[in-house]
């Protein structure tokens, strides 16, 4: 199941049953079963303390992805997903595309992780960007 929540922002994401419906499609065509999966809706400096807080790192990003998925045993994919929606309206703007779009790009970006799909290598990054743009036309 599919939940939404804000910190901190008042962001809400439209079409959330077609965006759940469309998430759990995701999953299976990666091979697994969406579980619980929350969505959090933060600002960047929220979003900054989180970074911080749990991985040490300080600087702004799009998106962090805490993964609890069982991917080995039962392939349910579940996790909680915190999306700056400010960082995310300023990519949309370098990159040249629109906000709900880039949102659209964020949120399938981290069912991607939790169906196990890293990004820190350029070749995985190259296949991430991949099938995002596989499963964005799938919306």
């Amino acid at each position: 199941m599919v939940r939404y929540y804000n910190d901190s922002t008042t962001f809400r994401l439209p079409e959330k049953r077609r965006t759940a419906a469309w998430l759990a499609r995701v999953a299976e065509a990666e091979g697994y079963t969406l579980g619980d999966v929350n969505y959090i809706f933060c600002s960047s400096e929220r979003h900054l303390e989180i970074n911080k807080e749990f991985l040490h790192h300080d600087y702004y990003t799009d998106i962090i992805t805490f993964d609890y998925s069982d991917r080995k045993g039962t392939r349910v994919v579940a996790g909680d997903v915190f999306i700056d929606v400010e960082t995310v309206r300023d990519n949309a703007r370098i990159y040249g595309t629109r906000f709900r779009d880039e949102m659209r790009r964020v949120v399938v970006h981290g069912v991607l992780h939790l169906c196990g799909q890293r990004d820190k290598s350029p070749s995985a990054e190259k296949m991430m960007h991949r099938k995002e743009d596989k499963y964005l036309a799938l919306f």
